[in-house]
């Protein structure tokens, strides 16, 4: 009996121990388990943040997209500037008449799209800009001419004009040979961005015809290229 007995403890001990051992074992690989997973989604968090450095690290090396939209804004002013004869427009004020050398040629005299070319240089050291169309007064006339109904669109725009820079605006001449005016000179006013007239001053025709003669007559807006460039 005693030696039954005493087989009968053994057996239940060594059948705890090896129970033991097992859940030992479970546990460890349970927390190896864990260890792993949380391994796993350690790495994933550290790619994820990678990906968002990367990311931003892109868009700051992307900022360069930024600094062109501010420069096309610097450039273009929202639009309504253009620059003529190249150069940035950033700064620019209102020209003036007293540093602007103001000429005219008269072409196409007697023939078909007869017109004064008008040509407006910055004589000044920064740039400047000029808007809409000229006011201008044909010989002794005191009222001022109109825009020209078949001119293109554009005329608000602020035309920057560097230094030594030039634009140009063309009178048109219509003269159906009766009742017509007959002049070589004509007043000439910058317009502002208001459409008010600035001050006039006296421009003398060049060439070979400096007469010119109209029944009616009207302007273009200024341009960076010659109106009429035939």
């Amino acid at each position: 009996m005693r030696t039954s007995r005493i087989r009968t403890a053994t057996l239940a001990a060594v059948t705890a121990a090896l129970a033991l051992g097992l859940t030992a074992c479970g546990g460890a690989d349970d927390a190896s388990k864990a260890a792993g997973g949380d391994s796993a989604a350690g790495s994933a968090q550290s790619r994820s943040a990678s990906n968002g450095d990367a990311k931003g690290a892109g868009e700051q090396a992307g900022s360069g997209g930024a600094t062109k939209q501010e420069a096309r804004s610097t450039t273009a002013s929202g639009g309504t500037d253009k620059a003529a004869n190249g150069g940035t427009t950033a700064g620019a004020q209102q020209c003036r008449g007293d540093e602007m050398l103001l000429t005219a040629v008269h072409r196409f005299a007697g023939q078909q799209g007869d017109h004064l070319l008008v040509t407006a240089s910055n004589k000044g050291t920064k740039p400047c800009w000029v808007t809409s169309y000229p006011s201008v007064k044909l010989g002794d006339d005191a009222t001022a001419l109109p825009h020209s109904k078949k001119d293109n669109p554009g005329g608000g725009q602020h035309l920057t004009l560097q230094p030594g820079g030039t634009a140009y605006s063309a009178v048109n001449l219509f003269d159906y040979g009766s009742q017509h005016h007959t002049a070589q000179s004509f007043a000439l006013a910058l317009r502002g961005a208001d459409g008010h007239d600035g001050p006039s001053y006296s421009v003398a025709l060049k060439g070979d015809k400096p007469q010119f003669s109209w029944s009616e007559a009207d302007v273009l807006n200024w341009s960076a290229k010659k109106p009429y460039d035939f």
